[in-house]
């Protein structure tokens, strides 16, 4: 090694002396159950309403058509034809009817818990069987709103 360079780096540590420092590591506590789920869920909803598709391509929010007889401007919520095209609107709806069965699915898991009250646990059955039916229900609403003729 360079002698200039053993010097520097040894005379100034000879003559000062580097601070005791007391520093503790940050300690970091694990979130809740509630809070890991909520973030799935919110990701789950972002993903399935197609929020990567609307920023890339930034579709309009609504589409509108003119109507043949009056002439008039009617809004649009689906973009009907088009499967790889959609509005915002139309994605935000059609997640949340996805996020709904979820929801759903896991209230009628909660239902099977024996620690619960039996009216309770009828009341998470029935809002899950209904959740589930109506988000069901929705989305093949939509799926034949989108491509029409679909399963006939």
């Amino acid at each position: 090694m360079d002698p200039i360079a053993r010097v520097l780096e040894t005379v100034p540590y000879s003559i000062l002396r580097p601070p005791r420092l007391r520093l503790k590591l940050p300690s970091f506590s694990l979130p809740s159950a509630m809070t890991v789920y909520s973030l799935i869920l919110l990701t789950y909803f972002m993903v399935v309403s197609g929020i990567v598709y609307d920023v890339i391509v930034e579709p309009p929010g609504i589409g509108s058509t003119q109507d043949r007889a009056t002439g008039a401007v009617k809004p649009v919520v689906f973009m009907s034809g088009r499967v790889n095209g959609q509005y915002i609107i139309e994605g935000l709806s059609s997640g949340f009817m996805f996020v709904l069965g979820g929801i759903g699915i896991v209230l009628m898991d909660l239902a099977l818990d024996k620690n619960r009250a039996k009216s309770v646990k009828v009341s998470f059955a029935s809002a899950g069987i209904c959740f589930v039916v109506i988000g069901y229900a929705m989305s093949m609403l939509f799926i034949r709103i989108k491509i029409p003729g679909y399963l006939h």
